[in-house]
């Protein structure tokens, strides 16, 4: 069986660091807002190149925060996009802000900037880009739509552990990033953990605030708070994940590569020249989907749908049904992700590509 990601491979090659950086934190018994964290939140701030990094519990809670950061309230109307994953929109619906979709490029599959303008009211206050896949929206386009409007711009960079938009690394141009260590990220914890950047002061000593109840000082309580703070094993595992991320961003692109220089006739998730992306995932737009979906499984071969169902078409947004996204609904029929880690072995890969081809020897057309 070939996996889609194989976490165990990851771990057993890191696993004298990683144990080591474990065994650290137990040793010192303090597992919550300590050094571990204060020294992830530098590292990550230096390799971003930001001024400020605020550790969280997760990319759902940077999100949520990065919102009531910028002051977003019941009613105010956030622009994005539905091919995303549910936490892009649960964070906008849990400060009572309105979610506005927009279609996507069909090259990238990422919003679609020309569309921006037509979606703002008067009751728009910020634009929510998602840097799907890996892959970067052309952030200049937006900043300077969101200038124009006096709108703010966070950055769903979940998926983009150093992605690049102009050679500036994704989530450091808007005025907040955001990104998820969630276990299959490029950079991923043993568990939940998140992190928002930024180089505002102001945003940063609020975002300090809201992690920790609202605390200045113990039992000093200056607003109302969460508690959502990236604890210190996490951080501890994270710090010696960071010093690999480049290298393994690297091998992904390798991956690719092989992938792009086989599939002549696939149709692949373009990378415009405006950025380079961090290879998060390998995405192919299929006519026969659901077919090579269950053939690659057939086969032993595991991969995913990301995603199969638009947020506009879940239950839980069902008052967005009817929203007219065609191209979105369009290719969530057509996406398919194959297996693209670094631990991915070359027969793995070859045994993808062989099982491909006779798919597409079998049903002549992909």
């Amino acid at each position: 069986m070939i996996l889609f990601l194989d976490l165990k491979r990851e771990y057993y090659n890191l696993k004298k660091e990683i144990d080591q950086a474990i065994f650290k934190v137990m040793k010192n018994s303090w597992y919550i807002l300590g050094q571990e964290l204060e020294n992830f939140e530098k590292e990550f701030a230096r390799y971003c190149e930001v001024k400020y990094a605020i550790g969280v519990a997760s990319g759902t809670d940077a999100l949520y925060m990065a919102l009531l950061a910028i002051g977003i309230e019941p009613c105010d109307e956030v622009i994005t996009v539905a091919n995303t994953a549910m936490p892009t929109i649960n964070a906008i619906s849990l400060t009572g802000g309105v979610p506005v979709f927009v279609d996507v490029n069909p090259e990238t599959l990422l919003m679609d900037v020309s569309q921006l303008e037509s979606r703002i009211t008067k009751r728009t206050k910020a634009i929510l880009p998602v840097h799907l896949y890996g892959q970067c929206v052309d952030m200049m386009q937006v900043k300077s739509i969101a200038r124009k409007y006096g709108l703010k711009v966070i950055e769903d960079a979940c998926q983009a552990h150093g992605s690049l938009c102009q050679n500036k690394k994704a989530g450091t141009i808007g005025d907040i990033g955001c990104f998820s260590f969630y276990p299959t990220k490029n950079l991923g914890c043993y568990g939940d953990g998140g992190m928002i950047i930024t180089n505002s002061r102001k945003m940063a000593d609020l975002l300090y605030l809201l992690r920790n109840y609202g605390q200045e000082k113990k039992y000093r309580h200056k607003i109302k708070g969460l508690n959502s703070r990236l604890d210190e094993i996490q951080a501890a595992v994270l710090r010696v994940k960071l010093k690999k991320l480049t290298a393994f961003n690297k091998i992904r692109k390798q991956i690719v590569k092989k992938y792009e220089n086989v599939f002549n006739n696939l149709k692949l998730i373009k990378c415009l020249n405006y950025a380079q992306g961090n290879y998060h995932l390998f995405v192919i737009k299929c006519s026969k989907r659901n077919k090579l979906y269950k053939y690659l499984t057939e086969q032993g071969i595991q991969t995913l749908i990301h995603y199969p169902i638009p947020v506009h078409r879940q239950k839980a947004y069902q008052e967005f049904k009817n929203i007219p996204l065609p191209k979105t609904e369009k290719f969530a029929k057509q996406i398919l992700s194959l297996p693209c880690y670094p631990f991915l072995k070359g027969r793995e890969q070859d045994r993808i590509i062989k099982v491909i081809k006779s798919f597409e020897k079998k049903f002549k057309k992909i």
